[in-house]
């Protein structure tokens, strides 16, 4: 049943990622990767990347304060 909920911890979605990760480290392209990533965070579009981080960052922040309702709103600000 391959639309069936596994929940947190779901064993499929593990399995599928650990087989393409290392499927990606055996193309020998990870170094290569890497560099590319590194040149375009200290690059023209760091800028960019650093924005999205931190939009991304304000989302987990977010989620984790309404599934913890009882921290404190001087908590959620920082």
């Amino acid at each position: 049943m391959a639309n069936r909920n596994e929940g947190e911890g779901n064993r499929t979605a593990t399995r599928a990622y650990n087989k393409h990760a290392r499927d990606f480290v055996a193309t020998g392209q990870v170094a290569e990767k890497a560099r590319a990533a590194a040149d375009a965070v200290d690059g023209p579009e760091g800028r960019d990347l650093e924005q999205a981080e931190a939009r991304g960052k304000a989302h987990a922040r977010e989620e984790d304060r309404l599934l913890r309702p009882s921290v404190s709103k001087q908590d959620s600000e920082h």
